[in-house]
């Protein structure tokens, strides 16, 4: 179990992170990051990536499908709880941006947010440790 700073101090040891966020995806507010800011604002780089992690929960797109049978696909279950998306990966031209969501004890939800040089970042290994990250923090 590890608090804020501890996840995002650890978030920065992955090859070619450059900044890491815990964000409010409903307010946009920061709760605390590290190293760099996308845009140099660090105000305006949570709030404008909570309105796509906001986006990816409230479209009805992104939910599991179902069918009359119930969730589809391979040992699909559907538990009644969570949210439908567990991550949001952006890629750009430079970078890579994870948005990995956290179960948070209070309304509304975080996510984790890292910013990661797409020429020396290993993307499959970025999600695997930040899923890990998400799973160990201890938001209080």
């Amino acid at each position: 179990m590890s608090g804020i700073d501890e996840c995002l101090r650890e978030a920065m040891t992955l090859p070619g992170a450059r900044g890491a966020a815990l964000v409010e995806w409903i307010s946009g507010l920061s709760l605390g990051r590290v190293g760099e800011t996308p845009g140099g604002d660090p105000e305006a780089a949570a709030a404008e990536a909570a309105e796509l992690a906001r986006m990816a929960v409230e479209h009805g797109v992104f939910e599991p499908a179902e069918t009359l049978d119930g969730p589809s696909g391979p040992g699909a279950q559907d538990t009644g709880k969570g949210l439908p998306v567990e991550d949001v990966i952006l890629v750009t031209r430079t970078g890579y941006h994870l948005l990995r969501y956290v179960e948070a004890p209070f309304d509304g939800g975080v996510f984790l947010h890292l910013w990661l040089d797409r020429d020396q970042a290993n993307l499959a290994l970025a999600m695997r440790h930040v899923r890990d990250l998400a799973e160990r923090l201890v938001l209080v």
